[in-house]
């Protein structure tokens, strides 16, 4: 399984726009953080986490070319505004995209893009639209998606719940303020687990922040754990510098195998 971090920051993402601190003035470019993304390809296909705003320019900064399912862990809009740049996977295969949502924001996403299933609005000469086929799933019911098993855990994040899963000896937990206690033994015994982390200190009400996603990756035991959805108040080579053996800070353009 080829895991490829397409975008690693927060909402805001960074150069956050007007600020001059000295993450959003570095020269490292892996300071340089879209909204969150995340890549998977395995022999059966190839799955996208989330639809983030800057998706043209993170699929193409990847070479991608096919896509062959989405799976969308909650409605915000920096994981769900890019969902327009699907239409050239649809126009290319000409078959309709296989898009999973948990069934409770299902209604949400339809209004929010009416237009891509409105059928007057497809059938528009000249109009380009996105030719979504809308799935839904539910928390801890596996869904098989674009050739591998998943299992979708729902965690609490703010008064909103993130869909995170696990996927064979990988799972992805993001925009999250944890696992909740009934789940984690679903998370045992991994290869690669990722988790958001938002800062170092200042608890935040609907994210994990560095120090409490290294004590849930210290309970869960992760071979590698890499953090994610970082904001511009952690710089990666101090944060690389600080983290315990086997954790890491994600960065836009990072393959791992597992």
């Amino acid at each position: 399984m080829k895991l490829t971090f397409l975008g690693t920051g927060t909402s805001f993402g960074i150069p956050v726009v007007g600020c001059r601190c000295r993450v959003c003035t570095s020269s490292d470019t892996r300071n340089r953080r879209g909204r969150h993304g995340l890549l998977i390809e395995t022999t059966e296909g190839r799955l996208l986490v989330d639809t983030p705003p800057e998706l043209r320019l993170q699929l193409l900064q990847a070479g991608t070319e096919r896509l062959d399912a989405v799976y969308v862990t909650h409605p915000h809009a920096d994981h769900l505004h890019g969902m327009d740049d699907l239409r050239i996977f649809s126009l290319r295969s000409r078959r309709p995209l296989p898009v999973y949502v948990p069934a409770e924001y299902a209604t949400e996403v339809r209004d929010r893009f009416a237009y891509i299933w409105d059928a007057e609005s497809r059938d528009q000469p000249g109009m380009a639209v996105p030719d979504l086929d809308l799935r839904t799933f539910e928390d801890r019911t596996p869904v098989a998606v674009a050739g591998l098993g998943l299992l979708p855990i729902a965690c609490p994040h703010g008064y909103y719940r993130s869909y995170g899963f696990r996927a064979g000896d990988a799972a992805l937990v993001v925009d999250a303020k944890g696992i909740p206690e009934d789940a984690r033994d679903r998370l045992q015994g991994l290869e690669v687990l990722i988790l958001g982390a938002l800062w170092r200190g200042d608890p935040h009400p609907a994210h994990l922040n560095v120090e409490e996603a290294l004590d849930l990756a210290a309970q869960l035991g992760a071979k590698r754990t890499y953090l994610t959805h970082l904001t511009h108040r952690l710089d990666h080579a101090d944060l690389e510098r600080e983290l315990p053996q086997g954790v890491f800070p994600a960065y836009d353009g990072l393959v791992v195998e597992c």
